[in-house]
């Protein structure tokens, strides 16, 4: 039996958060969700997940601050990231890629399916 892959989910829609938490588990993954991104970075550390979800705007350090911390700690700098937002403007993908964002997906232009798709695709995982 393989180990499940593992998850950090970082969104403050907890309802959304919620959806996309019970859809991951039944693919199969070790979900753990937080809701800003002061804890964001703290479970980065101690959860060591294979990827991140991780939302733009969130209370406290928005997204690209916790991707930019992330990246520049040894310890989480190899986290797959992939940030999922409601931002859709170039200028903020570009920050995210500049930030080494792994993919940038827009929340309005991809539904659930999509998503997990890309996270088996980052984590190497067959696409059933």
């Amino acid at each position: 039996m393989e180990t499940k892959k593992k998850i950090l989910l970082v969104e403050d829609d907890i309802a959304l958060a919620a959806v996309y938490r019970s859809r991951l588990e039944i693919e199969g993954f070790d979900i753990r969700e937080v809701n800003n991104g002061e804890d964001a970075l703290s479970a980065a550390l101690e959860f060591k997940p294979d990827l991140i979800l991780l939302d733009a705007m969130m209370p406290k350090i928005s997204g690209f601050d916790v991707l930019d911390i992330l990246r520049n700690t040894p310890e989480t700098a190899g986290i797959r990231i992939i940030m999922l937002t409601a931002l859709s403007q170039p200028k903020d993908k570009e920050r995210a890629e500049s930030l080494g964002v792994d993919e940038y997906l827009v929340k309005s232009q991809v539904v659930i399916g999509d998503v997990v798709e890309r996270v088996k695709h980052h984590l190497g995982v067959s696409v059933s």
